[in-house]
Order: structure tokens, then sequence, then C-alpha cells
């Protein structure tokens, strides 16, 4: 219980600078750990947070790539023409 105390801020300090794609990483990989070691076996605890969170980086970055394909955002420039640019 003790460890809780001590990683919890230690992941808030850790995402507070990343770019939005980056803590949905994170976030997977902690949720993927989380599930992995809830229904892995007592003596494979640790096997299954890493298979987890192996899972849940690998899924957070397919949907990330996917997603950053087709979003295009409209931008303006000094002289005032639009123009379209990956966000």
């Amino acid at each position: 219980m003790r460890a809780y105390f001590l990683v919890f801020p230690a992941c808030a300090l850790a995402l507070a600078a990343c770019t939005p794609e980056e803590q949905n990483v994170v976030g997977a990989a902690a949720a993927g750990a989380l599930l992995g070691a809830a229904v892995s076996s007592d003596s494979d605890r640790t096997k299954g947070a890493i298979v987890g969170a192996g899972v849940g980086v690998a899924g957070a970055a397919l949907v990330n790539e996917s997603g950053n394909s087709r979003q295009m955002c409209r931008y303006r420039d000094s002289y005032g023409q639009i123009y379209e640019a990956p966000c």
C-alpha cells in the first residue's frame, strides 16, 4: 500500500509535460498492467502485468497512429491565407 503513495505522484509528474498521444499510451499501459495483473494467477502477477502493459502500449500506439493520419487542421498565416496542415 505504501508503494502506491509513491507511484501515483510519480505518474502524475511524468504525465504533466507529455503530449496527449503520449498520455494515452501511458494510460493504456497502466490499464493493461492492472488488467493483466488482475486476470493472472497469484504466481504470475508480474508476468501478467508486463504482458498487459505491452498489449496496452501496442493498442494505444495503433490507435494514435491511425487517428493522426486523418486529422488536418486549418491555419491562417500572417497574410490572411488559410492552409491545412497536420494537427
